[in-house]
């Protein structure tokens, strides 16, 4: 288990225009559309960006080509690209309101972004990813099924989790093992003085079957 204080220094690079118009932003469209629970400026700087750029302490996101599974409000993927206007993002939602949200956003930070309206298990296979993201999105062994098969051998599949991770761990070594996946490490990090979260980072060290992934029905009614 690696563990990761919070980083003074990266909490600077937040304190940037683009940061702020995105929170405005955010806060405007929130009351349209069911954004994020988390409205007030010190916490979705510190519980949303924060949050999401702590991953480039682990994982190097320049000029690689990054795939964000339902992310929302932009999270946690759109905050790295604030940082890493060297990768390629794209970000696969399957709430078309959304979508539209992040055009906009896209559009206000100057920001390429790559918009899909839809579910991960559709998207075209023989375009594989470097690092997959995903954020309070489903229990792991679903989201493996849905992430592996759009990896790229020995990219990286990173699960933004509570630290009350390890049941879910626990049930998706099966998938895992089948979908060709590999616990890379486990990174506790700290959010702020109460709070701490997890990435669980996976490396793929085999092809997947090319039977996978599932249709979602099929994957959240019996998952790996």
């Amino acid at each position: 288990m690696k563990y990761i204080d919070i980083d003074q220094d990266l909490i600077r690079k937040l304190d940037k225009k683009d940061f702020l118009t995105y929170y405005q932003y955010l806060i405007e469209q929130n009351k349209l559309i069911n954004l994020t629970a988390i409205t007030e400026k010190e916490d979705v700087f510190s519980k949303h960006f924060y949050d999401s750029v702590v991953i480039s302490k682990v994982l190097n996101f320049n000029q690689k080509r990054v795939l964000d599974i339902g992310a929302g409000a932009g999270f946690p993927s759109v905050p790295i690209h604030i940082l890493e206007k060297d990768m390629e993002l794209t970000i696969v939602d399957g709430l078309n309101k959304r979508i539209h949200f992040l055009e906009k956003l896209s559009e206000k930070l100057d920001l390429k972004l790559n918009l899909i309206h839809g579910r991960a298990e559709n998207l075209d296979l023989s375009k594989h990813f470097d690092i997959i993201l995903a954020r309070a999105v489903a229990k792991l062994n679903v989201l493996l099924e849905m992430a592996l098969p759009l990896l790229k051998n020995k990219g990286y599949f990173v699960a933004f989790k509570s630290i009350h991770y390890q049941e879910e761990l626990e049930e998706a070594k099966h998938a895992l093992e089948v979908l060709g996946g590999k616990v890379e490490e486990i990174v506790e990090y700290a959010i702020n003085d109460e709070l701490k979260h997890v990435y669980i980072v996976i490396r793929k060290v085999k092809e997947t079957p090319s039977m996978y992934p599932r249709h979602f029905s099929k994957i959240k009614k019996t998952p790996l």
